[in-house]
């Protein structure tokens, strides 16, 4: 029976959906980046043309700009799309126009969220055996990291730009099964990372049109809708589109590296049994990162009872 794992770290919660001992499903909250999808909240326009809004502690943009609305209007909005991380810059929030008389609202968080879908939550504690290790949570986040992804027979790819994910498919022949193999394996990286928006899958060349088919047909059967998706044409091009709310764990991984292997690392601390090693190692990158934020290495020591200390150098 498939169950939603959730941990309120360090820095950050954590939430995977395991079945069969595996991870199908995984997400990262982080605090400080932003209104959530569906906050209800104040906001003023200050650029009418490009939609621009200011709201609390940043800015979003509206669409569609009601007619008549001038600059510098005030009215309340609800965030439709959080912001987004692309290479040199944070793409802002989304929101619509909500009522006038709406009342204030943050949006649900993560464990909200998990919570409405109904299945099963547990929240496993530090002292006990390490559940999401169990499941693969490390492997998991090499896997967004390096955004390099095994399956039998192939290998997948994983780019991201502005405009559209892209998987790249790589293989050994016969090359209709390898498609469908890499068929199903995008399906499954797609829902384990949360990816969303535009997706291009670069499958191989398939000569025949009853093989494109039966590739389309097993992104439908193992992609759980809503999504749309095109044929794949005679190059082995398919393209997918689901709707974009929030980033992908590889996104967020991508946005601080040095602050994703921090958190890793009080994680791993935390949950180190006493009275095990509170000398840690980190890279250089990291630990300035962490070195900047000592209220995150206060929360280790307050919930472990003990000091600990973090050093650069090599890992592993």
């Amino acid at each position: 029976m498939a169950e939603w794992l959730y941990e309120e770290g360090i820095g950050e919660n954590r939430a995977i959906l395991v079945e069969g001992g595996a991870i199908v499903a995984a997400e990262i909250e982080l605090p400080g980046t932003g209104p959530r999808v569906g906050a209800i909240l104040a906001a003023r326009l200050t650029d009418n043309r490009a939609g621009q809004l200011a709201i609390d502690g940043g800015e979003a943009l509206l669409s569609p700009v009601p007619n008549g609305l001038a600059e510098g209007a005030r009215l309340n909005v609800e965030i439709i799309r959080e912001a987004w991380p692309e290479p040199g810059r944070v793409k802002p929030a989304k929101a619509i126009p909500a009522a006038p008389d709406a009342d204030r609202a943050e949006g649900p968080n993560l464990l909200a969220r998990i919570s409405a879908e109904g299945l099963q939550i547990r929240r496993p504690q530090p002292h006990e055996a390490d559940a999401f290790e169990a499941a693969g949570w490390s492997e998991l986040l090499d896997e967004a990291g390096n955004r390099d992804i095994g399956f039998p027979g192939g290998r997948l790819r994983v780019a991201f730009t502005p405009a559209m994910t892209l998987f790249d498919v790589d293989g050994d022949p016969p090359l209709p099964a390898l498609a469908i193999s890499a068929a199903r394996a995008v399906a499954q990286a797609i829902v384990r990372h949360g990816i969303t928006g535009s997706i291009g899958v670069d499958f191989p060349t398939l000569a025949g049109r009853a093989e494109r088919q039966a590739v389309g047909a097993a992104i439908d059967a193992f992609l759980p809708q809503p999504f749309e998706r095109t044929a794949m044409n005679g190059f082995g091009f398919l393209q997918i589109v689901r709707r974009r709310v929030r980033p992908s764990l590889p996104e967020q991984l991508r946005r601080n590296p040095a602050a994703a292997e921090a958190r890793a690392a009080l994680r791993a601390a935390e949950r180190l049994s006493p009275p095990g090693p509170h000398h840690h190692i980190l890279g250089e990158t990291a630990l300035r990162w962490l070195a900047a934020h000592p209220d995150l290495c206060a929360e280790l020591e307050r919930r472990t009872g003990m000091r600990h200390s973090f050093a650069a150098g090599p890992r592993g």
